[in-house]
């Protein structure tokens, strides 16, 4: 119990809050690890060294819960790559702390939730944001409907030497039809002090669940300005998971360079990154994106898939995934073609909470792409507690 107590007093010391025994009466303890060990071939197109990495990433996360109404949320971050000057190499002392997040989470009422400082933010399934952020939510309830309403700010002028403010401001709705389907429209906007930007999105989720088949939709509007060129720009994208089988299909905008007043290639926002195909969409070994391809951007790409996932026993899982992936319009040279790529996944349950996973990918390189095709292999091995 001594043990405990003087845990979740430094924690929260660092955590840049004081408290007194009595204050925090429920201190909640997890966290998640992960370590990686793979081999990159030809990423950028061409016939180019193999790359070889072993990384590995702690996350700690510790929760004063004060009552049900009113919680300090943090998670703490610590990542090193083997054999480099910060932290794998011998002695392992490197200066790796991350803080993740650092929130206080509280209720107004019964229909009112409040989360302010840094936290994480999902919009529009990654393609507008997926990362962590300075800012605050703030959630209504209202019966079935929840309305979270965010403020983010991106970078400062006044703080570290910005060349300007930049900040988004989002808001959401998700409509829980029942308790098969539900539907998130949301707005989003994206400003830059002093420049003449403002882009915003206008959007919509829609998710259903019948029995054993999941699917899935989204769809985006990209308007706004930036730098006085008038945003025309759009995703679309959908899925479906019947188990064994399952399938993915979403279509990025692209400019054709046709018109200088008008951008019709869906604008990345800050924080925004889409996960699909293990090559051309990150998967697993996230650490660099290929030749061509934004770091888990949609613009300009439309990718399908199918795949299968098998359980031959209560521990093991494989999957497996084809893609079809292109540009939406032509590059400088008039092709459009990525490539096609197939990925495996073995995942096997060492334990409850321990998975080892194996994975390999190819991708036949299309003319879009380059002359040489991609090799990615590793395994991960990851802890949930």
């Amino acid at each position: 119990m001594k043990k405990t107590i003087a845990v979740a007093a430094g924690l929260m010391m660092v955590g840049g809050i004081a408290t007194t025994a009595s204050a925090a009466l429920e201190n909640q303890f997890g966290g998640y690890w992960r370590n990686r060990l793979f081999v990159q071939d030809n990423f950028d197109g061409k016939d180019s060294p193999s790359y070889y990495r072993a990384d590995q990433r702690t996350r700690l996360y510790y929760t004063a819960k004060f009552s049900d109404d009113f919680k300090f949320v943090n998670k703490f971050e610590f990542n090193s790559i083997w054999g480099d000057k910060v932290g794998g190499d011998i002695g392992a002392d490197g200066n790796i702390w991350v803080v993740k997040n650092s929130y206080a989470d509280f209720n107004l009422g019964k229909m009112v939730n409040v989360k302010l400082g840094m936290q994480p933010l999902v919009i529009a399934r990654g393609m507008i944001f997926d990362d962590d952020f300075s800012g605050a939510v703030v959630t209504g309830k209202f019966g079935n409907i929840t309305v979270p309403v965010a403020y983010m700010s991106v970078k400062s002028e006044d703080a570290g030497g910005q060349d300007a403010d930049e900040d988004i401001f989002a808001a959401l709705a998700t409509v829980k039809i029942n308790d098969g389907m539900s539907v998130t429209p949301y707005f989003v906007f994206h400003t830059i002090s002093g420049q003449d930007t403002e882009n915003w999105y206008l959007g919509v989720d829609a998710d259903m669940k019948m029995g054993s088949v999941s699917l899935w939709g989204t769809g985006i509007y990209n308007g706004g300005q930036i730098n006085g060129v008038d945003n025309v720009a759009f995703v679309a994208a959908a899925g479906v998971d019947a188990g064994v089988a399952h399938g993915r299909v979403f279509y990025g905008s692209g400019d054709d360079g046709g018109d200088a007043t008008e951008n019709n290639a869906f604008v990345q926002a800050p924080g925004s990154i889409y996960y699909w195909s293990e090559i051309l969409g990150l998967g697993v070994f996230d650490n660099r994106t290929v030749s061509g391809v934004g770091y888990g951007a949609v613009s300009n790409t439309w990718a399908a898939n199918a795949g299968v996932t098998i359980k031959p026993m209560d521990k093991l899982k494989v999957d497996a995934d084809v893609w079809y992936a292109s540009l939406a319009e032509e590059n400088a040279a008039g092709d459009t073609e990525l490539g096609v790529e197939f990925d495996a996944k073995v995942a096997y349950s060492i334990y409850d909470n321990l998975t080892a996973e194996y994975i390999f990918a190819y991708l036949v390189a299309g003319d879009a792409f380059g002359d040489e095709d991609v090799i990615e292999t590793g395994v991960r091995f990851s802890l949930s507690f």
